[in-house]
């Protein structure tokens, strides 16, 4: 069976940006632009990925660590309450509950894998379906290997492959059991509600191994776009411990493109690091893979015939909560995000405000694109795990794989015009 390791598109994107992939160190010093110096529309967009980065890049990999690190405690809860007998159905909806946090916040990242969550391969390595079911039997059934697992996800952060890491392993641990009812039968109801409890010693040891090195990922990314030093103690001591650390700070490299420390030459290069490797890449991934895999309805030429093996989040039935996650990613690239209380605010600076005071009618097409987007996959019926392949809802899901498509190439107009002005 041909897996889905997500392997992003940006790899090769990249060359038509003209990006050095060369590492800097961030004890370079950074040199500042002489007063006058930059363009008018060199400076808008400076202002632009500084509250890119500032109020929406980082605040959603903060909230993804945050819930990452909740979601190993309740797994240790888990396993804690199993051995003492007192594990109940609430302690594992909770753990699911936690999950699902850090799902959404992830989903909702998913619009800048370019960067850290590349250059370290922590998208495959947290991200990659579908699950290798073979191998996880083989690997719990393995006494020498099941020694091995640490509560800190080294073992499995080291010595496993994609297809045994990451959400897809933790989601099969925690939901597989919890999609059927009192008789075994699979249920339709996308709010799975936990029945079996029946963990052995072995799943629980690898279920916290697995919510650590998620643990440990979620954390990286937060510290390669912040600064290791503006994360919280707790977390650069789990990268310390870890061996993780990269003492990068990739958002002040993207925030002084041109400068000694950036491998940027420009902000515009930046910009197009943002649209073509970030928002293109995934408005692509969730038309063409994410559904048109699944349905046989991507491109090129139809895609493959209808495969439900590459339905991503099948157990928890959360496949199109990811799709929207998604579409609200490339919302908040393009538009900035709400704050993280939930309060309506959103950067003052955004590519959508400086699109619009060159193009305002580009800027209400493509916000009007995304939107349809969302629309359209919202159309969807539930749960995707069992509706992908149903002939009534052809039409619905060629819908929402053609608005992807819009959205995707609006994006073009969007790079063309900021070349036009360069």
């Amino acid at each position: 069976m041909k897996k889905y390791l997500k392997f992003p598109l940006y790899v090769a994107l990249s060359a038509m940006v003209g990006m050095n992939v060369t590492a800097c160190s961030d004890d370079e010093p950074v040199a500042q632009e002489e007063p006058g110096t930059l363009s008018a529309q060199e400076q808008a967009l400076k202002d632009v990925i500084a509250d890119y980065t500032d109020k929406t890049v980082i605040p959603t990999y903060k909230g993804m660590a945050d819930a990452a690190m909740q979601l190993h405690s309740l797994c240790i809860d888990i396993r804690t309450k199993k051995a003492d007998g007192t594990l109940s159905t609430a302690d594992v909806e909770a753990a699911g509950d936690a999950w699902k946090l850090a799902r959404d916040y992830w989903e909702k990242s998913e619009a800048w894998l370019f960067g850290p969550a590349g250059d370290y391969s922590v998208d495959p390595h947290i991200d990659s379906w579908p699950l290798d079911k073979t191998g996880m039997d083989a690997l719990l059934n393995n006494p020498a290997q099941m020694a091995q697992m640490d509560d800190e996800g080294v073992y499995v952060g080291n010595y496993l492959g994609y297809a045994l890491q990451g959400f897809h392993a933790i989601e099969y641990m925690l939901f597989e059991l919890t999609n059927t009812n009192a008789d075994g039968n699979a249920t339709a109801n996308s709010e799975s509600v936990a029945h079996n409890l029946n963990y052995t010693a072995e799943e629980l040891n690898y279920l916290v191994g697995l919510a650590a090195d998620l643990r440990n990922q979620c954390i990286l990314l937060e510290a390669c776009w912040a600064g290791t030093e503006n994360v919280t103690a707790e977390k650069q001591q789990i990268l310390t411990d870890t061996e993780l650390d990269k003492g990068i700070n990739f958002g002040k490299r993207i925030k002084n493109a041109g400068n000694a420390g950036s491998e940027y030459v420009n902000y515009l290069d930046v910009m197009y690091d943002i649209i073509t490797a970030g928002i293109q890449n995934i408005a692509n991934e969730v038309g063409n893979i994410k559904i048109g895999n699944p349905t046989g309805k991507g491109l090129p030429s139809g895609g493959m015939e209808y495969n439900p093996s590459y339905i991503e989040s099948p157990y928890s039935l959360n496949s199109i909560r990811d799709f929207l996650g998604n579409i609200q990613s490339i919302r908040n690239a393009y538009q900035g995000s709400p704050s993280v209380d939930g309060t309506i605010q959103v950067p003052t600076n955004t590519l959508s405000t400086y699109i619009a005071t060159l193009d305002a009618d580009l800027d209400n097409r493509v916000k009007t694109a995304i939107q349809d987007a969302y629309d359209k996959i919202s159309l969807m019926g539930e749960p995707f795990a069992y509706t992908c392949g149903a002939p009534e809802y052809n039409t619905i899901n060629q819908d929402a794989i053609d608005a992807c498509n819009v959205m995707n190439d609006i994006f073009n107009e969007v790079k063309n015009l900021l070349q036009a002005n360069h």
